[in-house]
Formats: C-alpha cells, sequence, structure tokens
C-alpha cells in the first residue's frame, strides 16, 4: 500500500512539473469525454421526449381502452355502458379515468358561414392521459359542466377562422343544430406541423350531453384508463369479465392498450439512436487515447535520463511502472472529471434541454447513467494510454542516462 501511495504521489508531482504538456495533452481527452457524457446524457432525454409524443397519440404507459360494440351495428346506449363501466370501476379504485367520443361533427357559425367541424367529446383527464398541449388558454375542466357558457378547447386553424380573438376576451364559438349555443373558447391546440389545417373543436363531455338525447348517428365512444405498466396484464382480463357479465345479447365489450410500450419493437428506434450516436463518441473517444498514447511515448524519449537516474538510485521496476502508469491516469482521470463537470452544469439547464426538445413537459433529471459512464471511459483510456508509456520505462536502463 505505501509503495502505491508513494507511486501516485510522485505521479501527481510529474503532472505538476509537467504542467503545458500535460494540459496540452488532455484537453482532447477532456473534450471527448464531455462528448460521451453528453451523448448518453441527450440520449436520455431523447427516449423521454419521445415516449411523450408516443403518449400524446396513444395515451401514457399503459393506457386500457374499453369499448362496446353492437354485433349487427346497431347503436349502442352509451349512458347504459356509462353507468355500467361506473359500477365495475368502483372496485378497482382508477385515479385516472377519461370518456372520449369521436366521428361526429357539428355546424359552427364563423364569420364566412356555417361550416361542418369535426368534434370531440372527452372529459378533462384526457387532456392529462394524452399530454395534450395547448398554444394558449388552458384545458376542460370539471366544474365548467355548471357554465352558462360551456367551455370548448379548438385548433388553431378554427382560430384563424375567428380571427385569433385574444383568449382574454372571453371569445365566443356558436354551434347550431343538435347541442347548439354558444360555447366559449378556453383554450387552443397548436397545429401538429407545417400545412396542419384541420378544424377541430374538443367539447365537455357532460357539458354537451346535456344539451342533447344521446350521441350523433355515426358517433362512437370509449373510455380510457391510465394504470400502472405493472398492473395493466392484471387489470385487463379482470375488468373486461366484470363488464361483460350480465352484458345485453348482440353486445361485444373490448379492452386493450393504446400506449406506445404495449407496441412491439415501441423503443427500436430509440436503440438505433443510441447506437450511432454512442457509436461516433467511442471514435472521438478512441482518437483522443490515440493521440495521447502518441505524445506519452514521445514525452517518454524526453525522459530517459530522469528514469535512468531514478534507477541508479534505487527505484524499482514496479515503482518506475507504476509511476508512469499512474501519472497517465491520474491526469486522464482529471481531465474526465472537469469534461463531465462541464456537461452536467451546461445540461441541467431546463431551459437548454426544452430548446432542443420543444413541448417535452417532464425534464428528467441528468441520469447519472451518463456521468458513470463518462467517468469509467476516462478511466480506462487513462489506463491504455499509461501502459504502453509504462512498458517503455520498464526498458530504461542507468546507462541510457549516461548516453543521454
Amino acid at each position: 500500500m505505501t509503495g502505491f501511495l508513494g507511486a501516485l504521489s510522485d505521479a501527481w508531482a510529474e503532472i505538476r512539473v509537467h504542467k503545458l504538456r500535460v494540459l496540452l495533452s488532455l484537453i482532447g481527452i477532456a473534450v471527448s469525454v464531455g462528448a460521451l457524457t453528453a451523448v448518453v446524457a441527450i440520449s436520455e432525454y431523447q427516449r423521454q421526449y419521445q415516449a411523450e409524443q408516443s403518449d400524446r397519440w396513444g395515451g401514457r404507459a399503459a393506457t386500457i381502452v374499453v369499448a362496446v360494440s353492437d354485433d349487427d351495428g346497431a347503436a349502442v346506449d352509451m349512458d347504459a355502458v356509462d353507468e355500467r363501466f361506473a359500477r365495475v370501476a368502483e372496485r378497482f379504485d382508477f385515479s385516472h379515468t377519461a370518456r372520449i367520443a369521436q366521428g361526429m361533427t357539428v355546424r359552427v357559425q364563423l364569420p364566412d358561414g356555417v361550416t361542418d367541424v369535426p368534434a370531440r367529446l372527452i372529459d378533462p383527464l384526457y387532456s392529462v392521459i394524452h399530454r395534450e398541449q395547448l398554444l394558449q388558454g388552458r384545458w376542460l375542466r370539471d366544474t365548467d359542466v355548471e357554465a352558462l357558457a360551456p367551455p370548448a378547447v379548438i385548433s388553431e386553424a378554427l382560430w384563424d377562422r375567428i380571427g385569433r380573438v385574444p383568449l382574454a376576451q372571453h371569445p365566443t364559438i356558436r354551434l347550431t343544430g343538435d347541442g347548439g349555443g354558444t360555447y366559449q373558447v378556453v383554450g387552443v391546440v397548436p397545429r401538429q406541423g407545417m400545412g396542419d389545417e384541420e378544424l377541430r373543436i374538443d367539447l365537455l363531455y357532460d357539458a354537451y350531453r346535456s344539451r342533447v338525447d344521446g350521441l350523433p348517428e355515426g358517433a362512437w365512444s370509449q373510455w380510457e384508463i391510465w394504470v400502472g405498466q405493472d398492473q395493466a396484464d392484471a387489470i385487463g382480463p379482470v375488468l373486461a369479465m366484470d363488464l361483460r357479465a350480465g352484458l345485453p345479447e348482440g353486445q361485444t365489450v373490448s379492452v386493450s392498450r393504446s400506449d406506445w410500450a404495449a407496441q412491439p419493437g415501441a423503443m427500436d428506434a430509440q436503440a438505433t439512436f443510441e447506437m450511432v450516436t454512442g457509436g461516433i463518441a467511442a471514435v472521438i473517444l478512441a482518437l483522443g487515447a490515440l493521440s495521447l498514447i502518441n505524445i506519452q511515448l514521445v514525452a517518454m524519449r524526453q525522459r530517459v535520463r530522469e528514469i535512468g537516474v531514478r534507477r541508479a538510485f534505487g527505484a524499482s521496476s514496479g515503482r518506475v511502472f507504476f509511476t508512469v502508469f499512474l501519472e497517465s491516469l491520474v491526469a486522464t482521470t482529471v481531465a474526465g472529471v472537469i469534461g463531465i463537470a462541464i456537461v452536467v452544469a451546461v445540461l441541467r439547464s431546463d431551459w437548454l434541454v426544452t430548446s432542443m426538445f420543444v413541448g417535452m413537459q417532464d425534464v428528467p433529471p441528468f441520469p447519472m447513467r451518463a456521468a458513470l459512464v463518462g467517468l469509467v471511459a476516462s478511466v480506462v483510456v487513462g489506463a491504455v494510454s499509461g501502459f504502453i508509456p509504462a512498458l517503455v520505462a520498464l526498458r530504461v536502463k542507468v546507462i541510457d542516462a549516461i548516453r543521454f
């Protein structure tokens, strides 16, 4: 142990003596380790971003979808289905459930005339399950069912059609026909991409149903339930069995998962991204290691007299080997820690991460896996780049000091 500490002390002294050489040789290592750490960290953020984007389409993991249909294609009494679902759901104590009715249109009075606009009837928790984001305003709430002018969330394209009236001025939109009346615009959904001109309006399920006797022909409704991934496989079959008990003849209940985690190969794209970026970072790190080995070998030729004198004064082969080996190991580890620290300081800024991944809601903390990978990489590079020069140092003889 004393010999190891002595070799470590000698290595640190050499680093202090040759500050400029060490600094120049290790800048590349610090940059390479920092790049590797950043790639691993960004891949973790990319994983979260990809998961959130998938949540917006199929719901968070795990989302169970319950739908009831008639074998003959006849309309299903959704009020009866709602009552059945409510009774069955009591035993499970679900925290996040939402109804959604689709396949319907409403007639909207616009400045240029009455227009048929696709509509959805949804419960407030739908926005949580699907991570819905708004350009302006707020989402629907349970208390909105008591409002005289029920709330509506519209697409940005429809907002353009009504003149982009600021939501602070409480703009309204008028529906004609069944369920018609005045609705207050409380939120605007942003365009999903270039050329998105879809007109759409989302209405509170109970508020709309209080104005009509039933859903319009052609509309269909379903329940969505957000549960833990470890519970989905157990809950699904039991929920389906309970809902099917006493079901009217000719009706079918389907219970399935719609979230991305239930799809085979859901994370294949993420794995490919990590392999490509990780490979690039590894190549950069390998080039930095080769550069450091070359510099260390050149420096070793300049230190022949020094090492020969040490051998003349009784330094053992092991002491010389570990001094040179630890010099490289300590230096690269310190450089790696500095590179990691810079990356951590930069990527811990939520503003920077959300600028890179626009729309990310739950920014994860800096992944410790990235820091550990960077630290291990710096140690491995230090060990590899120190081993070869240390072997060269072992071959130095006392007579070599005299010749130099």
